[in-house]
């Protein structure tokens, strides 16, 4: 959901991309090391550069694209919605990602824990191992109970998706529904008054 939220509405009527640049990528890097981004998929230097800004952009690309899927009938995102990735173009990119780093389940149990599920990699490059864990994070997502409760927000400028958390859920966040809600309101009084206009004449 962060990856994909990356692409939000820039307060003025318009799309703001987070990852259009390779300083961009950077900053949202450095801010979800330890959680979106584990420090162990991060050992060594991590260099952003261009080739991976492409690799992590491509990456999004396919989930808003399998997102779109997964919210039909329902319309997608207005922020991407002519310029979808192909679904089978999207899940084999997903998985190709997802595939490049080899990981292995390990089992730690602290004398005095629970037990907990860490994944080893045989991958030394931090770039590759940044990649394929969004990619594996989106494939567990898809694949999930979560994907169910996926929705596109459709409040005016509004281009994020969401998962409802309850069942009358229509919109992302409050100020999303008031936005709606003064639309509509707007929408029918003009409506209204044409109505009055057309009568008058």
């Amino acid at each position: 959901m962060e990856l994909v939220s990356t692409i939000h509405h820039d307060g003025d009527g318009g799309v703001t991309d987070a990852l259009e640049t390779v300083q961009g990528v950077t900053r949202w890097v450095q801010q979800r090391t330890g959680g979106l981004v584990p420090r162990e998929f991060l050992t060594g230097e991590l260099l952003v550069d261009e080739g991976l800004r492409d690799e992590i952009v491509g990456v999004r690309r396919a989930v808003r694209a399998l997102f779109a899927r997964a919210v039909s009938p329902a319309p997608p995102s207005p922020a991407d919605i002519h310029r979808l990735m192909p679904a089978d173009a999207a899940l084999a990119h997903l998985n190709a990602a997802a595939a490049r780093e080899l990981v292995a389940p390990q089992l730690h149990w602290p004398a005095e824990g629970a037990p907990v599920a860490r994944l080893l990699s045989a991958e030394d490059d931090p770039r590759v191992r940044l990649v394929a864990a969004l990619a594996r994070d989106a494939v567990d997502f898809l694949s999930g109970p979560e994907r169910e409760r996926l929705r596109a927000c459709h409040a005016p400028r509004c281009v994020r998706y969401f998962i409802k958390s309850h069942g009358r859920q229509e919109w992302c966040k409050p100020s999303c529904g008031n936005r709606a809600r003064v639309a509509r309101h707007y929408e029918r009084t003009r409506g209204a008054a044409a109505g009055e206009g057309a009568h008058a004449t």
